[in-house]
């Protein structure tokens, strides 16, 4: 039971108030379409690229490599902060890797995304080319989660 359709109600009858006529409301599942194994592929080739590009960020910023705590401090960030932000996104990028933690990863790794067009908004970065970054790497990685599983697929049923 993974997909779901939609609602199906019965008819009022006579001896039934509303309230009674509401519990019978029933929730009708079909499975969710197999996907196609190009797209599977393809689902992973981005969930790969996105996931190296977190684990390379991450590291960096664990390494506390002196570009990176020059680049954080321009933006305002104090310089304290860089290693537990490596942790978070390698967290991030642990859950968005395996298949059953995915959706919550995705979910995270928006939230991160917003926090960066967030700063460089505020800092007045190009916007294509540095403020959108983020929107970019988000869009690939639920590309990816929604190309790679049929789960996400009938969550979000986008027809293309």
């Amino acid at each position: 039971m993974s997909g779901y359709v939609g609602l199906s109600r019965r008819r009022p009858s006579l001896g039934r108030t509303p309230r009674e006529d509401n519990a019978m409301t029933t929730v009708a599942y079909a499975p969710a379409a197999p996907t196609a194994r190009p797209a599977r592929i393809a689902g992973w080739i981005l969930t790969g690229l996105v996931t190296a590009f977190l684990v390379m960020d991450g590291a960096m910023k664990l390494l506390q490599l002196p570009i990176v705590i020059s680049t954080t401090v321009e933006l305002g960030y104090p310089a304290a902060i860089v290693q537990p932000l490596g942790l978070i996104i390698l967290a991030i990028a642990g859950l968005y890797a395996v298949p059953r933690t995915a959706l919550l990863g995705a979910i995270l790794m928006t939230a991160l995304f917003g926090g960066t067009v967030a700063t460089h908004l505020i800092e007045g970065s190009p916007l294509f080319s540095h403020a959108f970054f983020g929107v970019y790497l988000g869009l690939a990685a639920w590309a990816g989660l929604w190309l790679r599983s049929a789960r996400i697929r009938a969550l979000l049923p986008i027809r293309l």
